[in-house]
């Protein structure tokens, strides 16, 4: 499976210039998912049925990293987003022990989470903040010169290359960055690569009909299998028939959430508004393991989101404020806010492995009597920590052409 890359940007101005099962960590955890399905609906209100990926996982580090440098009503009101405080040391102590175990390069996985804070030559640093940053997620501190764009550019490429996907975030998410106020920025990444837990076939020559909101059918490349996975069938609770599929990473250490409507005639914008955490996690909870012919289309998403206005309409405005952002933890002085916020993510399902031949295909799709499971409309996808259901990304697919 290729690599999936999500990078979240804050840029901040200087104002001068310009697992386990206790009650905290399932609280923790439905927290977390309640975060990654608001930000769903957020993101999903600006793409107006159009495919979009976002991280979760990305977004909420680099504002766990602002956690540790806010004060006052700004610190209050990246918490309430958040629904927790990093400030809590019950809190950090968990997340740090989550963040550890996330790393993980075995069994045909690569997984990380990290943050890289790009620092403008001769600003000064909190050492407390220093220290606090420095143990969380993987981050690290490196020098930028925000006045040339250029060089800075360069830096982030080299922090993103460990990333290996070809080609760095860094070039795309600086076209706003430059200024020389810019004193520092957070650039925190997601990327996952990994391979099923059982590999699917190519439907190389056929092609799943695809019905995509207003009717309109659509003819796109297929993957497909006959195994056992995890299935369930449900309503939400206003009485909307779901169709839930799990399907496993190698190692059983990630999964793909797929949450489809039974009926084709059912829109994603009548589900998304009653997906909430503990509804997820009941279905996730319900899911029987059955035999089942499973179609899903390949698809390849990638978008750019300004995170500044959806965070503005969370409520998180003193951060974006030169007079009211208190991030006075950063540097012991009151002079910074967030000018930027910018969140690039890109996805791109496929088989991996041996194909088969179209005939094979067509033969199991004709003569199977096991149900069928057919991503043949738009669905809502979640790529899921298996074990515990941390979300590293969450998306929608209207159409896999696009």
């Amino acid at each position: 499976m290729p690599p999936l890359l999500l990078v979240t940007l804050f840029l901040l101005s200087s104002c001068s210039s310009a697992g386990g099962s206790s009650p905290l960590s399932e609280g923790l955890w439905l927290l977390k998912t309640e975060f990654a399905l608001h930000l769903y609906r957020s993101a999903a209100a600006e793409r107006n049925g159009t495919n979009f990926v976002i991280s979760p996982a990305s977004v909420s580090l680099s504002l766990e990293i602002l956690q540790f440098g806010a004060r006052g009503n700004t610190g209050w009101q990246l918490a309430s987003a958040l629904g927790y405080t990093v400030q809590d040391p019950r809190v950090r102590a968990f997340l740090h022990a989550v963040y550890t175990t996330l790393h993980s390069s075995s069994q045909g996985i690569g997984m990380e989470l990290a943050c890289t804070l790009f620092m403008q030559t001769g600003t000064s640093l909190s050492p407390c903040f220093v220290e606090q940053v420095s143990g969380w997620a993987n981050s690290t501190l490196e020098p930028g010169n925000f006045s040339e764009p250029n060089s800075t550019t360069l830096e982030v490429s080299k922090g993103t290359a460990r990333q290996s996907t070809g080609e760095g975030p860094g070039s795309p998410l600086w076209g706003q960055a430059g200024a020389l106020s810019t004193q520092l920025s957070i650039m925190s990444t997601m990327t996952f690569q990994s391979t099923w837990q059982r590999r699917f076939s190519s439907l190389a020559s056929q092609a799943l009909p695809f019905t995509c909101a207003h009717g309109l059918i659509l003819q796109v490349p297929a993957m497909h299998q006959v195994a056992e996975v995890s299935y369930g069938q449900f309503q939400d609770a206003a009485g909307h028939k779901v169709d839930v599929l799990e399907l496993l990473y190698l190692g059983r250490v990630a999964s793909l959430f797929l949450v489809l409507p039974k009926d084709k005639d059912t829109p994603l914008d009548l589900i998304e508004p009653h997906l909430t955490a503990r509804v997820i996690h009941l279905w996730a909870t319900r899911l029987k393991r059955t035999r089942m012919d499973v179609f899903l289309p390949r698809f390849r998403i990638q978008n750019q989101f300004d995170l500044k206005s959806i965070l503005r309409s969370w409520g998180i405005t003193d951060l974006f404020d030169p007079l009211k952002a208190n991030l006075k933890g950063i540097s012991g002085q009151d002079d910074f806010y967030v000018s930027e916020a910018t969140h690039k993510a890109k996805m791109e399902l496929s088989e991996e492995g041996t194909k088969s031949s179209a005939a094979t295909a067509v033969v199991l799709l004709r003569r199977s009597r096991t149900p069928a499971f057919k991503a043949d409309r738009p669905f809502i996808f979640l790529l899921r920590e298996h074990s515990t259901g941390f979300v590293f990304s969450i998306g929608r697919v209207s159409n896999p052409l696009d």
